[in-house]
């Protein structure tokens, strides 16, 4: 291992290490957000660009990092920012934080992740590697594994930067939109998971079917 990448994970391990030593998680929760809102509303109305780059520097730290509290970020861009820019900014740091968790995959833990979650990862593998963007957007539209465990698979395989970034930008603002959606009507949330309705979870069910299309038309071409 060379000095640059041992301090890089030595950074990594540093800052996990402090979120949950600082107790930082207590705060990412539903009554936290509801409570502290007319202040996050107010900070952010006196203090525009600070108060945007500072949540999307957040967002990508809990992403990149795989830290818990992603589905109360996303809720607060609803509720501080509006449902419209709330799921831009929400989006854009959910885009680079999976991203960055991607490269430093690839480049960084690779053995390492392939050793903890490897008999997890190997489906994944085998369709990211053969379907690319196609199963890429179904997975980030169908919530059949979860965002931080995609991140990794990806950055195990041979799958282009280009095609991870599109696929994920793309793949995560239908459900990046419900939960921003909800978090702009935040007095009627008791539940984070209320955002996410069965009825809403087969619609995306339906949007990633449609994007394996492609995959499983070449799939039947070949057999016949």
């Amino acid at each position: 291992m060379t000095r640059q990448k041992f301090i890089i994970i030595a950074v990594i391990v540093l800052i996990v290490a402090l979120f949950f030593a600082s107790g930082l998680g207590k705060y990412l929760t539903l009554e936290s957000l509801k409570a502290n809102r007319n202040i996050l509303v107010s900070f952010a109305e006196q203090n525009r660009l600070a108060a945007v780059s500072l949540f999307i520097g957040i967002y990508v730290a809990q992403t990149a990092l795989s830290l818990p509290g992603a589905t109360i970020l996303s809720l607060a861009a609803g509720a501080i920012f509006g449902a419209f820019m709330g799921t831009v900014y929400a989006v854009t740091g959910a885009t680079i934080g999976a991203t960055l968790a991607f490269l430093v995959t690839r480049y960084l833990f690779h053995d390492a992740v392939q050793k903890r979650f490897g008999h997890r990862l190997t489906a994944i593998n085998r369709e990211l590697e053969t379907a690319g963007l196609n199963y890429l957007l179904f997975l980030r539209l169908v919530p059949l594994f979860p965002f931080f465990l995609i991140n990794l698979a990806a950055g195990l395989t041979r799958l282009p930067l280009r095609t991870f970034f599109i696929g994920t930008l793309i793949g995560i603002i239908p459900g990046g939109f419900v939960y921003v959606n909800a978090g702009a009507s935040l007095a009627t949330i008791t539940n984070p998971a209320d955002a996410a309705s069965p009825r809403v979870l087969g619609s995306f069910a339906l949007l990633g079917l449609f994007s394996l299309i492609p995959v499983i038309y070449k799939k039947l071409v070949r057999r016949s």
